[in-house]
């Protein structure tokens, strides 16, 4: 049993685990972490996860049951262990200082001082060790280099689980910054959101996936590192060079030296997505289709209402010509999953495309989760007027 630590938008995180891990597999444990079922978990595939661990303990009481606990099992775990130990210890849903929990590992530092036993102990700044301190520091990936994830439900569960290590934030800030060309005036679509694309899409690896908005080649990027063959398509020819340009930057960086199953196979095609016939063109069959479709125009502050319904109106008819168009193209129980815009007000309310509302006459059923509503599935920062709002579909 592993345990998921959930990123900044915890429904997006968890839908992701459903679509790869089955919805037998997956639940919720706390409002930032999930409980996945399984003999392995994947973590450089999972965007919406900062860090996993393997469940190694489940109790019930308070941080000083718990804390003792933690120098007990792990005193006697580590008595003759060898060569020196570096430990951080993150706490979450604790009503507890940095302090206390800095605690827990001094008095377990001196126990095992005692036996002869060195351990390295991480300053808790919070309770909880970020993301970027336990990567750095390489928790969770060796025997000696070790982080407690201690998570407790609001029904007083708690569950002490080993890490087997953090998102690679240097890899997603070396992929999004380092790709040879980018365009600021299409959007940035960031590396961690793409892969949730592609997990919720239901593409896996050996399949086949197409972006038919492919812009500088972002999902196809992600989805070539996680082993699936891409396809894209642009109605601009300058972003159809562009995502070759990155393609073959990735193919060459990563190819010798990436960790995973590299996928080097991409073919891209000038076209736009309201008429396109694309997949008939082509003996392999497509297993998903994932992309972020036309978003609108951007906005520093909510439009008036009359500017809205305008941006509103073209979105919708893009977005409904181009699912209209690929819907005679897909083979039945094709999934997609398709990031649309939604648009946030002054007082925090979500507007959204008309066409949410009848997507069985375009030809799609909307897939429906055991651990959120689909209304959660909308990505989108504090300070941003348009939102993603992701649409995981079937073709019917």
């Amino acid at each position: 049993m592993f345990i998921a630590i959930l990123g900044r938008q915890p429904a997006l995180g968890i839908a992701e685990l459903e679509a790869v891990y089955g919805t037998d597999n997956t639940s919720w444990f706390s409002d930032t972490s999930a409980l996945v079922a399984g003999s392995s978990f994947l973590l450089d595939r999972l965007g919406g996860t900062q860090k996993a661990g393997r469940v190694v303990l489940e109790l019930q009481g308070d941080w000083r049951r718990v804390s003792m606990k933690i120098v007990q099992e792990y005193a006697k775990k580590w008595y003759e262990k060898e060569g020196k130990i570096t430990l951080g210890i993150s706490a979450y849903g604790f009503n507890v200082s940095p302090r206390d929990v800095q605690k827990t590992g001094i008095v377990l530092k001196q126990k095992l001082k005692a036996n002869g036993v060195s351990l390295r102990l991480l300053p808790n700044s919070d309770t909880a060790l970020n993301t970027a301190t336990s990567h750095h520091n390489k928790l969770g990936l060796s025997e000696n280099k070790v982080e407690l994830l201690v998570i407790r439900a609001r029904n007083g569960r708690i569950i002490v689980a080993e890490s087997i290590g953090a998102q690679n934030i240097t890899a997603y800030t070396k992929r999004d910054q380092e790709r040879p060309k980018r365009d600021v005036f299409v959007g940035m679509l960031p590396p961690k959101l793409a892969q949730i694309i592609i997990n919720l899409s239901g593409a896996k690896e050996f399949g086949t996936l197409w972006d038919p908005f492919c812009g500088t080649g972002v999902v196809l990027q992600e989805a070539l590192l996680m082993g699936i063959d891409a396809y894209g398509s642009d109605l601009s020819e300058k972003m159809i060079e562009y995502s070759r340009h990155n393609l073959e930057w990735l193919a060459k960086k990563y190819d010798a030296s990436h960790g995973g199953p590299l996928s080097t196979w991409f073919d891209l095609r000038v076209g736009d997505a309201m008429d396109i016939q694309f997949i008939n063109k082509h003996t392999v069959p497509l297993q998903a289709v994932a992309c972020e479709s036309y978003l609108g125009q951007p906005f520093s502050a909510p439009p008036s209402p009359e500017k809205l319904a305008s941006v509103q109106k073209n979105c919708d008819h893009i977005i409904s010509s181009f699912l209209k168009n690929i819907a005679s193209q897909l083979q039945p129980d094709t999934s997609l999953c398709i990031a649309v815009p939604a648009w946030k007000d002054a007082s925090g309310h979500f507007s959204h495309l008309p066409l949410i509302g009848h997507l069985d006459k375009l030809g799609y059923a909307r897939h429906e989760f055991k651990n959120i509503k689909n209304s959660d599935l909308l990505y989108y920062r504090e300070d941003q007027v348009v939102a993603r709002e992701l649409l995981v579909l079937k073709k019917a």
